[in-house]
């Protein structure tokens, strides 16, 4: 089974910014239904593009700066990042074969949708 990484305020820039590798990263906290929706989602992501696809889930209550700085309002948010930066976001629950294909599109180096994000099916992130 493809490990999902889990990754926190400290270990973001390492784990993520810093990786060479496509990463996935599922803003997530526990209270959230659409992020229970979509974590059985991630896994079969993470096990689908082993070696291919590092993914990653971040606890937004117990890390709150990095949502911030990626301007995450609402969860679920997904954020695929290449080389330090964000190239595709999909915020709300999304189904299997929607986020495969977003994913297959960026492996294949055909580029992103900055445009795609469906912002239905997510809970608003808690006031701090």
């Amino acid at each position: 089974m493809a490990e999902v990484k889990h990754v926190n305020d400290s270990t973001f820039e390492s784990e993520v910014v810093n990786c060479a590798q496509l990463v996935l990263v599922d803003f997530w906290a526990p209270w959230c239904g659409p992020c229970r929706m979509i974590a059985p989602v991630v896994e079969k992501l993470a096990e689908r593009y082993e070696g291919r696809l590092k993914v990653c889930k971040l606890n937004t209550d117990e890390a709150p700066d990095t949502p911030g700085r990626f301007n995450v309002h609402g969860i679920p948010t997904l954020i695929v990042f290449e080389d330090g930066k964000e190239v595709e976001r999909v915020v709300g629950f999304a189904p299997e074969p929607a986020l495969a294909a977003k994913v297959e599109l960026l492996l294949s180096g055909s580029g992103h949708d900055p445009g795609s994000a469906d912002r239905s099916g997510s809970c608003p992130s808690p006031s701090r």
